[in-house]
Parts: C-alpha cells; sequence; structure tokens
C-alpha cells in the first residue's frame, strides 16, 4: 500500500514523503496514529494545500523536544528500592519508574520515551539511560539507585 507521511517515521521516511509499506503496518498503525494517510489523488492534493502548516508544527514539536532535551541533558535521577545486602534489587527499576520520577522532577515523558538498553535495571549503582523526545533529540541520563535493606 502506499501511503503519504504525515509525521516523520524512523526507518521510514519523512515528512511528506511517498512510500509502500505492508497494508497491516499502514491500517493497523500508521494511519489509526495520525502519522500516514492512503496516496489517492485527493489525498495527495489536499496534503499539498497542508504542506506548509504541517511542515510548521512539525518544527514547533522539533524546537520544543530540542529545548526539553538541553535542559534533560546529563540529569540525574535517585531512586531508592529494597535490596538485600548483595546490591541485588528485589524487584527492577523499569521505565515507568524513571519516567515517574521524571514527572516529579518537572518534566513531561512518557514511558515509552524512556529507552533502556540493558533491560530493566536490578542493582544498585549508576546506570545510563536513554530518553528519546523526538525521533531526532535523543539525551541520555543517570539513573542512580540506592538500596534500602529490609
Amino acid at each position: 500500500m502506499q501511503i503519504i507521511l504525515l509525521d516523520k517515521v524512523v526507518n521510514l521516511g519523512n515528512l511528506g514523503e511517498i512510500v509502500k509499506v505492508k497494508d497491516g503496518y499502514a491500517r493497523n498503525f500508521l494511519i489509526p496514529s495520525g502519522r500516514a494517510r492512503r496516496a489517492t489523488e485527493a489525498n495527495k492534493a489536499e496534503f499539498e494545500a497542508k504542506r506548509a502548516e504541517l511542515e510548521k508544527a512539525a518544527a514547533a514539536k522539533l524546537a520544543e523536544a530540542q529545548g526539553l532535551g538541553e535542559k534533560l541533558a546529563g540529569t540525574t535521577i535517585k531512586l531508592t528500592q529494597k535490596a538485600g545486602v548483595d546490591g541485588r534489587l528485589f524487584g527492577s527499576v523499569t521505565n515507568f519508574d524513571i519516567a515517574e520520577e521524571l514527572a516529579k522532577n518537572g518534566y513531561k515523558v512518557a514511558k515509552a520515551q524512556v529507552r533502556m538498553p540493558n533491560g530493566p535495571i536490578k542493582t544498585i549503582g549508576d546506570s545510563t539511560v536513554s530518553v528519546a523526545l523526538h525521533t531526532d533529540v535523543v539525551v541520555d541520563i543517570t539513573v542512580s539507585v540506592y538500596g534500602e535493606t529490609a
């Protein structure tokens, strides 16, 4: 199926590109989430009429993400979890916990934006975690996990 991208999609294309994707990917994800439309003649004409407006909105989103990224870069958040004497946590620190702590500190971040390359944190200490604020803006933060004995 050919679609017109209404937003930048990772590994697919930029705003305004007409790309061919699998039918299910278009019908079940891209079109319902508002990232794409079918590439019919009517939709192509409508897109060209709105192109400047969509590009302006995309630039505003990118600028907002870059501003938040500058504030967030290098931030250290501190979490306390129950741990054993050997330094292993009884549970784990997940992207939800990190997003919740960032929200308490005044940063609006969804849990899906927190990227944990090594999976959940299961030990006491410092770990580096990426936060993807936009497809072009990814910043690293440090998560310090402290243990409290049971």
